[in-house]
């Protein structure tokens, strides 16, 4: 078992390489490729051509791309993803500030969606064809049919302006709280942590409704491929033996058909998560969230190269440490998986 999991490892990380020096080169090109000129912008709209032509030397601009891309290189290698013009900040301390508010989203929003999607699922695929199947279904084609911009904005419409039910939607924390020490970046462990639940339930209430925005688009593909993979066990042999044998039906739903099922689940639930972590970007502008999917958009905006290739490059390797966690989930739930391998 740890044979087989410590070669899952190195085969995942091995093959992520070219991957992510894939993702560097098409990120630099593309960066470079944007319209608009970096130097101009930020010197100003009064500024002259020789100003002009100091910002961009001072930016390194000024140098052919194969010695910009070089000099990209050596910085990556050193632990330097630049600085942000926009901020002032070093890249590296505005995706370390950043990130945990954007983790934080997704992972209250794939809770949610897992809490709802799961239960459908199942019941879905237990009872084919019927009023509850079909309510499933045009729930999750609502929930990826809907743009999140558009849920967001409905939701704070009814829940804030029409009910008054849910805090204005202005980012992590009402303008009464002060941030709780940071420990891990998540207000709501940091405030657990601090023992002060007045801040935490302060916190809950502003991250549920961008939470439930965002978990309703990735509520569908759950809730379907849990039917589905559902569907697919309970008409397989093994599940007809365990009922002829008289064993009860929680037991042969949960412990034989649900577990089987998991494996599909499991590849999706990964796939949403990375999807919504780097796509989040239009639930952070409308509920103001501090993430780095805004934080992504302001630099695309001015043109800022040095963010861009972070953020990018942040998510590539989030994406790639994730797919690693998957395949070890995959051989808790599967040994088969590990002997495979």
């Amino acid at each position: 078992m740890a044979h087989s999991t410590g070669k899952i490892i190195g085969q995942r990380i091995l093959g992520a390489i070219p991957s992510v020096i894939g993702v560097i080169i098409v990120t630099f090109v593309l960066t470079r490729a944007l319209p608009g000129d970096p130097a101009a912008f930020f010197a100003g709209p009064a500024a002259t051509a020789e100003a002009i032509e100091e910002v961009r030397a001072n930016l390194g601009l000024d140098k052919t791309l194969p010695e910009q891309f070089f000099l990209y290189l050596g910085d990556l290698v050193r632990g330097d993803l630049g600085t942000s013009l926009t901020t002032g900040q070093t890249v590296v301390y505005d995706l370390m500030t950043r990130l945990p508010a954007s983790l934080e989203l997704t992972l209250a929003g794939l809770v949610f969606a897992i809490a709802l999607a799961l239960p459908l699922g199942i019941l879905a695929a237990t009872k084919p064809n019927s009023w509850i199947d079909h309510g499933v279904r045009l729930l999750a084609t609502a929930g990826v049919s809907l743009p999140t911009f558009f849920t967001g904005l409905f939701l704070i419409y009814v829940l804030y302006y029409k009910m008054g039910v849910v805090p204005a939607p202005l980012g992590r924390l009402d303008i009464l709280y002060s941030a709780p020490p940071k420990i891990t970046g998540l207000y709501l462990i940091d405030s657990l942590l601090a023992g002060d639940l007045e801040l935490f339930w302060a916190a809950a209430s502003q991250l549920f409704l961008p939470a439930v925005t965002l978990g309703l688009f990735a509520l569908a593909p759950l809730a379907r491929v849990t039917r589905a993979s559902m569907l697919g066990m309970l008409s397989s042999d093994f599940i007809r033996t365990a009922r002829a044998s008289g064993l009860p039906p929680r037991q042969v739903l949960f412990g034989y058909a649900f577990r089987n099922a998991m494996l599909p689940v499991i590849t999706t639930l990964g796939v949403v998560f990375s999807f919504l972590l780097g796509a989040n970007i239009l639930v952070e502008k409308v509920f103001a969230w501090p993430g780095i999917g805004s934080y992504a958009v302001e630099a695309l905006v001015a043109s800022d190269y040095a963010p861009i290739q972070g953020f990018i490059l942040t998510m590539a390797l989030l994406y790639v440490v994730l797919n690693l966690l998957i395949d070890l989930l995959y051989v808790v739930i599967d040994p088969r998986a590990g002997v495979d391998a």
